[in-house]
């Protein structure tokens, strides 16, 4: 007996499962992210004690919590956090390797000549945590009571009062460059690896002038062991009560603002990208961790992988055209 079938819709159904059959491994891993057989790492571009690692390692602690999984921080920190990036570039693109980067991200591929990866094509931007101002802080034997009080004395004595930031590029280090090109002003740069060594130095009094992270430097400004004089974002930060802004301190509609995302390898599925997004969006709604990260200066956004791209392409525009026209080279 003739089958009724005929070859093309044959043909067709056959494919139809073939395609169904190669998709369902797909979607079975995304659905099971993380493999509980082995651990997901993030890597924390940046060395312990900063921004980056003190989110990283809320992240792993909550995922673990609501996944079941093994998740481990590893601190690659160097270059900005490009040695870090570089090392997420090259991981395995299945979803077990993932990493927390800063506003430095942006920054890089015009101050670091011949990367060992494309900032674009080689990774893939997963979620965009949240942004925060950055802080312009003291260490409270400095006579400076605001920021007005900072300009007036390096106006006076150009070059005598030296500032750090988390490194050459970061964000802080742009920011306090801008302020200087728009007030006529000149003041010495000292660059570290990182939020954690910066704030020894700070709270040391080894460095008068330290810019960070508001969520960086808020805890220390809380303690009393730093003062606070002027906050970058446009509007003065409720988590830093009564600290005006740059703008109303003698720079004019200057703003600035620090930033966190997490990418994957390119490569990983766009199922499994979409799995850990959730999943980290689940930790960021949770009110616990929402308050935590406000108190410390950040606004959770929660952002899908189309807004942090792009977000990250509009930044490396921006930032990249203040490294050009400075002239600043890495390690400067």
């Amino acid at each position: 007996m003739r089958s009724s079938i005929t070859r093309r819709p044959f043909l067709a159904l056959a494919a139809a499962a073939a395609l169904s059959a190669s998709i369902a491994p797909t979607l079975a891993q995304a659905q099971a992210w993380p493999d509980k057989s082995k651990p997901v790492t993030i890597i924390s571009v940046f060395p312990p004690g900063g921004s980056v690692d003190q989110v990283s390692r809320l992240l792993a602690s909550e995922l673990a919590k609501n996944t079941g999984g093994q998740f481990i921080v590893e601190n690659k920190g160097g270059a900005s956090g490009s040695i870090g990036t570089a090392a997420l570039a090259k991981a395995a693109p299945d979803g077990h390797t993932i990493a927390v980067v800063f506003d430095t991200h942006s920054v890089n591929p015009s101050l670091i000549p011949n990367l060992s990866f494309d900032t674009i094509k080689d990774l893939a931007p997963v979620t965009f945590i949240g942004t925060g101002g950055m802080a312009i802080a003291v260490h409270p034997s400095t006579p400076f009571k605001d920021f007005k009080d900072l300009l007036a004395a390096v106006k006076a004595k150009p070059d005598s009062i030296s500032y750090g930031s988390i490194g050459t590029g970061s964000l802080g280090h742009l920011a306090m460059l801008q302020i200087a090109n728009d007030a006529g002003v000149k003041w010495t740069h000292i660059p570290y690896k990182g939020g954690g060594p910066l704030k020894v130095d700070a709270l040391a009094g080894h460095i008068p002038v330290s810019i960070g992270s508001v969520f960086l430097l808020n805890p220390n400004v809380k303690a009393g062991q730093l003062r606070a004089i002027a906050v970058t974002s446009i509007k003065q930060d409720p988590q830093m009560a009564g600290v005006k802004t740059v703008a109303e301190q003698g720079v004019p509609k200057f703003e600035a603002y620090s930033w966190w995302g997490v990418f994957a390898p390119a490569g990983v599925p766009k199922a499994t990208v979409d799995r850990i997004h959730a999943e980290i969006v689940k930790v960021l709604k949770s009110p616990e961790t929402a308050k935590k990260l406000a108190e410390q200066g950040m606004e959770v956004l929660g952002g899908g992988p189309a807004e942090l791209d792009k977000f990250n392409r509009a930044q490396i525009e921006r930032w990249g055209k203040v490294v050009r026209d400075n002239g600043i080279k890495a390690g400067s």
